[in-house]
């Protein structure tokens, strides 16, 4: 397959060899794994940044600076997964050599398997996803929108079962006798939801997540079989997606692309098919790395009750991170939600 000239100026990953084709830089293509695997497992890109920085690692423009926005570009770029956007900018002015950044005015044309990808398209498509679900990780009652953090294990998972809104982590001086608790976020501001929810205090979460995890071990035949389950559901939601056909004459379409854009013709003709194959193929993929993701996770929950042999006795934040989708606090009880959709009440 002809391969398109792709401009590389300041683009971590990857060299040009002596044809002018990407090829990959193996010292940057190790910054780049790291910053996508450091997302998937939770960090900030103000935390990775941070990070990088602290390593002496250099930008893509051999700056010693990261920002945000650089860490962002690397997270959306698709020329990790070996793919090519093309006119992601136009030039307005030939005398001058001025371009701007495309919002529409021109087409944009898409090009797959163009060179060697850095990073998986499946951990492509989850930072994708990632990327969505931290926009707005909450909506509340009175609609007000929660942005995503990650300053501590619990952040954005424990939930009012009183009013819907979230949690927060409180620094506690009660006569002297100073804590850390977590508060219901209508107790601390204006949200216009009436709430009576308890205050809890830290470390009987982190006895409830101890307390929940010790279930799933005490009574592991249960939770296997409810396991089971999951995994047949998920399965049964995920028998419709399918890419059959659509990569096979993607490929045929996007010859024709390469072709043509290197010979400068017109290629308007085909754009749209590729566009309507391709936002098809996008959703089936999506669809599929979702069902995989969520398959992993029950397996993996499988493997751990089954491996464990004895009880927990040390709460530990990754065990957190790992398993835990929500706790919602009720009057009386918790109500200890996995990712695996598993669901454990703890009366505490």
């Amino acid at each position: 397959m002809s391969r398109l000239q792709v401009n590389h100026n300041r683009f971590l990953g990857y060299t040009k060899d002596e044809e002018g084709n990407l090829v990959i830089d193996p010292e940057q293509a190790e910054i780049v794994k790291r910053i996508y695997r450091e997302y998937l497992e939770g960090y900030s890109m103000d935390k990775i940044a941070a990070g990088l920085e602290a390593n002496g690692i250099l930008t893509g423009a051999g700056k010693p600076r990261w920002h945000t926005s650089t860490i962002n570009k690397i997270l959306r770029n698709e020329k990790y997964i070996g793919d090519a956007l093309l006119q992601k900018t136009y030039t307005t002015d030939f005398l001058n050599k001025t371009r701007v950044k495309n919002t529409g005015i021109v087409p944009q044309y898409y090009v797959e398997g163009n060179h060697e990808a850095i990073i998986p398209r499946e951990i492509y498509m989850r930072v994708q996803e990632e990327l969505v679900r931290r926009r707005v990780v909450k909506t509340s009652a009175n609609g007000k929108k929660r942005s995503y953090s990650c300053n501590h294990c619990f952040s954005q998972i424990i939930i009012c079962g009183d009013c819907g809104e979230m949690f927060r982590r409180i620094h506690w001086n009660n006569r002297g006798c100073k804590s850390i608790v977590w508060r219901c976020i209508s107790k601390l501001e204006p949200t216009g939801l009436e709430c009576h929810a308890r205050t809890v205090n830290e470390l009987d979460l982190q006895e409830i997540v101890l307390i929940a995890l010790n279930e799933l071990l005490g009574d592991k035949s249960k939770y296997q079989r409810q396991l089971q389950q999951n995994i047949a559901s998920v399965i049964r939601a995920s028998a419709a997606v399918t890419t059959d056909g659509i990569d096979e004459k993607l490929m045929e379409l996007q010859q024709e692309l390469v072709k043509k854009a290197n010979n400068k013709e017109a290629y308007d003709e085909i754009a749209d098919q590729i566009f309507a194959l391709r936002e098809k193929r996008q959703q089936a993929s999506m669809d599929t790395v979702q069902r995989d993701e969520q398959l992993q996770r029950i397996t993996e929950l499988q493997d751990f009750i089954k491996d464990q042999s004895s009880d927990l006795t040390v709460f530990d934040e990754a065990l957190v991170k790992r398993w835990l989708k929500q706790i919602t606090i009720w009057p009386t009880h918790c109500t200890v939600e996995l990712k695996s959709g598993l669901k454990v009440d703890v009366e505490r």
